[in-house]
């Protein structure tokens, strides 16, 4: 197992370079560039553009550009903002806490939520059960995350009002109400609608993926074997099938879990969350370079990590896999 964990790190170094070379070269086609902002202000003239080109760097070649990128992230430097002049590992720091905090919170109450009902689901098949938790979860995956969004929104903070102050039932956006000390109850009740949206949206596939890999392993030689030494329905079920019927979903923790890292998109976009998705959404919109190939690669390498993690966990749930 050692000897395959040293090389797969070893085959990740080439990759993570290739993906840089990749999404360098895809960010050149950003119509406009970082400086694009500067362009229809009378204010600043083309010698103001070319010394801040020049204080960027952006006025070398391009495969010079990357190369400077590339030697000063061996440093550990990341690289300045080009719209706020900051580290870009301190904007990506700083932000990174609160995606966690809204991604994680969803993440894990969907999974209790779905591993359960997706058990139930395998083992009660064609039920009204089964029926139902199926319609829901296609429902979830069917609905777009920012239309949920801004139907929760429309729904609890605009329409249903609170009987106590007269003002919106739920915060409508942000992470904390702004002005006001800190509290638990506030960040808890901002964390009502954008969790759900998440929730819902990671609910599904969960379902789906929990089901799929129970009824496979229901009808396993195994399984018929507990069953004929007399052991009762939980513990075949829950000793015996779950372990294995469960890889599938696995899979999908291993890609779902550097997502928690960078950020919903849509939902912080929506709700106003100060987190990576929407500082992603943000550098995309100003061509920030140094922000987006850092949340990239932050991405690219997590994701290479947790495969790894995802094999692993692999052969530990099933021993007929072996990695030597």
């Amino acid at each position: 197992m050692s000897r395959y964990i040293l090389r797969r790190l070893l085959q990740a170094i080439p990759l993570l370079l290739l993906i840089s070379i990749a999404v360098f070269a895809l960010m050149q086609f950003i119509p406009g560039g970082p400086l694009a902002v500067y362009s229809d202000n009378p204010d600043v003239s083309a010698e103001d553009l070319e010394r801040l080109q020049e204080e960027l760097g952006l006025n070398v070649p391009k495969y010079q550009q990357y190369l400077n990128w590339l030697a000063a992230v061996l440093r550990g430097d990341w690289g300045l903002s080009l719209v706020s002049r900051r580290p870009a590992l301190t904007e990506i720091t700083e932000r990174l806490p609160n995606t966690l905090y809204l991604s994680l919170t969803a993440f894990f109450i969907a999974l209790c939520i779905s591993i359960p009902i997706g058990i139930i689901s395998a083992v009660k098949q064609y039920s009204w059960f089964d029926h139902l938790m199926t319609t829901i979860a296609f429902l979830g995956h069917s609905v777009p995350v920012f239309w949920f969004g801004l139907i929760l929104i429309i729904v609890f903070n605009v329409t249903i009002k609170n009987p106590f102050t007269g003002g919106p039932l739920l915060p409508g956006g942000g992470m904390y109400t702004i002005g006001e000390d800190f509290s638990i109850q506030d960040r808890l009740v901002h964390l009502i609608m954008p969790a759900s949206v998440l929730i819902l949206n990671r609910l599904s596939a969960q379902v789906r993926y929990t089901r799929a890999g129970m009824l496979d392993v229901l009808h396993q030689d195994y399984v018929r074997t507990a069953r004929a030494k007399g052991l009762n329905e939980p513990s075949v079920i829950l000793r015996h099938a779950v372990k294995n019927g469960i890889l599938p979903l696995v899979t999908l923790i291993g890609l779902e879990i550097p997502g928690l890292f960078n950020g919903a998109l849509l939902t912080e976009t929506v709700f106003s969350w100060p987190g990576m998705g929407r500082l992603f959404f943000t550098s995309i919109e100003r061509a920030d370079y140094s922000v987006m190939m850092g949340v990239f690669m932050m991405c690219a390498t997590l994701v290479l990590i947790f495969g790894l993690v995802t094999d692993i966990v692999y052969a530990f749930l099933d021993p007929r896999i072996r990695f030597d």
